[in-house]
């Protein structure tokens, strides 16, 4: 297959698009066109995979970055087999080409790969006006239903069917688990990986990290939104915790081996509530146990199978007396190590899942392709030596 995969928001080395779904349709011989916001972010496509530079959108004005999908779809769609998207914004992009696509007399299969829950993030938006977020909430819900009308549907959580008519296929944020065991967790050394904003608490892991004083490091990976920058700066250079900045996925992920503990602490807010953290996952895949706030999906992991602590929102103390305690016994940090990457390897391992998407893709096509020859009253190639 020829799959154009396009995002204008996520940055274009994020895990789930890049290092899990275009790896998984690579490995089975598809050949990836990746349109991303690529200069905006600072990277280049990888090798192998032919990239096109898209604006990137940011804030309230996402104007630009709409008009250059809309243009792209309606340009390269019918010259694909599946377009897939990543972004909700892109559903406004996606009329007028497929208007385009039905003049010209093919249009690729078009999925939407629905991350989050979009009309409960919108609470989350400091540039979307408080007085705008109800009419723009019953606005997504909107555009979702229409999008299950006339798109294929994956969706990151079992929780996100709620919002549908029909039941979609699921295709969760699973961790590769690597093959080989992990180091055991030091005493000295404690890790955060991913976005970085004021929900997702990375003001309360600066505090934390305060608390926790030089005999613990901490260290931050990822890129942060713009309103903590500064205080994530800040803190670097006095010492209290030292942020990397975003890392390629590779070298992030080879941070988290050895690491004292995983630390999550997103606020309550509704987005999260039906999510499952793709960190918590992380964590548990590289053998570093999990200090995470009772969000319900990571709690429900973390207390059931032993992997790590909760502790209360926005509670830099709790946190850090969590971290505190992992250090101090060390039987209880190997055995949340242990038993964490236990689940991982076992139930939330992507490896095990990748093929399963690539088939599903693929599965889509043909039935498109079939459905195509039939209206036609044609035969499709590869069934032309059934029929007599």
């Amino acid at each position: 297959m020829r799959v154009l995969v396009v995002t204008i928001v996520h940055h274009p080395e994020d895990a789930r698009i890049l290092h899990r779904q275009i790896a998984a349709l690579r490995e089975r011989g598809h050949q990836i066109e990746y349109a991303a916001p690529f200069t905006a972010y600072g990277v280049t496509p990888r090798p192998g995979i032919e990239g096109v530079d898209l604006p990137r959108a940011a804030g309230r004005d996402r104007r630009a970055a709409l008009r250059a999908a809309r243009k792209l779809l309606a340009e390269r769609g019918p010259e694909a087999d599946v377009v897939l998207l990543h972004d909700p914004e892109l559903l406004l992009a996606v009329p007028g080409a497929m208007r385009r696509w039905r003049r010209g007399g093919r249009a690729p299969v078009t999925v939407w790969d629905v991350h989050e829950d979009t009309a409960a993030a919108l609470v989350m938006k400091r540039w979307v006006p408080g007085v705008l977020r109800p009419p723009l909430r019953l606005g997504v819900r909107a555009a979702e239903r229409l999008a299950e009308r006339h798109l294929r549907l994956l969706l990151a959580e079992d929780a996100y069917q709620a919002r549908f008519r029909h039941v979609q296929p699921v295709v969760p944020n699973f961790a590769t688990v690597p093959p080989l065991p992990p180091e055991p967790p030091c005493d000295d050394r404690v890790v955060y990986l991913g976005r970085l904003s004021r929900a997702r608490g990375v003001l309360d892991m600066i505090e934390t990290a305060r608390l926790l004083g030089p005999a613990v490091r901490v260290e931050v990976i990822g890129e942060a939104n713009p309103d903590v920058r500064d205080a994530l700066t800040q803190a670097h250079r006095e010492g209290v915790l030292r942020w990397y900045g975003f890392l390629p996925n590779n070298r992030a992920l080879a941070r988290l081996s050895g690491a004292l503990a995983g630390l999550s602490l997103l606020h309550d807010q509704p987005n999260y509530r039906h999510s499952r953290p793709t960190k918590v996952v992380e964590y548990m895949a590289h053998g570093v146990p999990v200090v995470t706030t009772p969000t319900p999906l990571a709690s429900e992991l973390v207390e059931r199978h032993g992997c790590g602590l909760v502790v209360p929102y926005e509670d830099p103390a709790a946190a850090a007396e969590a971290v505190r305690r992992l250090r101090g016994d060390p039987e209880l940090r190997a055995r949340a190590a242990r038993q964490g990457r236990e689940v991982a390897l076992a139930g939330l391992n992507w490896r095990v899942r990748a093929a399963e998407f690539a088939a599903l893709l693929e599965r889509w096509v043909k039935e498109a392709d079939a459905g195509m020859h039939a209206a036609s009253g044609s035969v499709p190639k590869s069934d032309a030596a059934l029929v007599g």
